[in-house]
C-alpha cells in the first residue's frame, strides 16, 4: 500500500481529534507525526473495512502489527480517530 500523506491530510477535518496516546490532534500536527513515525515507510496490508453510520473501522497489518483504526466521519472528512495495536 502506497502512503500518500497529502491525500490523507486532505481527508482530515481541520479540527481533527485523535484519541491515540502519543499522537497529536489537529490535521497538520497529526499528519506530520504519522509521516515522521517509524512505520511511515512500512508496507501496510488492508485486511478489513467495516462502515456503519458515521463510523468506519479499518483493520490492517503494518510493520509486524495488527492495527484497528476507528474513524468518525462527518461531511466526508475524518473528524475523530481511535486505534488499537497488537503484535502479529
Amino acid at each position: 500500500m502506497h502512503q500518500d500523506f497529502e491525500a490523507a491530510k486532505a481527508a482530515l477535518h481541520p479540527d481533527f481529534v485523535t484519541h491515540s496516546p502519543g499522537l497529536p490532534s489537529g490535521r497538520e500536527a497529526f499528519t506530520d507525526a504519522v509521516k515522521n513515525s517509524p512505520v511511515a515507510g512500512a508496507t501496510a496490508v488492508l485486511e478489513h473495512v467495516v462502515a456503519e453510520g458515521d463510523l468506519v473501522v479499518v483493520h490492517l497489518h503494518v510493520a509486524g502489527l495488527a492495527v484497528v483504526d476507528i474513524l468518525r466521519v462527518e461531511d466526508g472528512l475524518i473528524v475523530e480517530h481511535w486505534d488499537v495495536k497488537q503484535a502479529v
